[in-house]
């Protein structure tokens, strides 16, 4: 195992800060409020959170075998009951936590 000295971790931290600031203040830079955004950014802006969330979804149950009881099958049923609720009250924020939730308590009880 690898590890760094005091002055290193100091040096990493900086750069992943000082990394994290230009990436994100270079857009107000390049793009003010005075400033009307290109077409492409724009419609970037507007589906690429689309896109990240379905690539998300997919790489985390691209190795779920949903026939399994250990994982799989609590996994389904949080999955239909967070769907459940974003339908009903459109709060992505809720039907993440209840589906979180209810996985949780699924693999911790249910199917220990």
């Amino acid at each position: 195992m690898m590890t760094m000295s005091t002055m290193q971790s100091v040096i990493t931290i900086a750069v992943v800060v000082f990394a994290t600031m230009v990436t994100r203040f270079t857009v107000f830079l390049l793009f003010p409020d005075s400033k009307t955004p290109p077409r492409l950014i724009r419609y970037l802006g507007d589906v690429l959170p689309y896109a990240m969330t379905g690539m998300l979804v997919v790489y985390s149950l691209k190795n779920v075998s949903f026939v399994s009881g250990d994982h799989g099958i609590p996994m389904l049923i949080a999955i239909a009951v967070l769907v459940l609720i974003y339908r009903w009250r459109h709060n992505s924020l809720l039907a993440i936590f209840v589906g979180t939730v209810l996985y949780m308590v699924l693999v911790q009880t249910v199917f220990a």
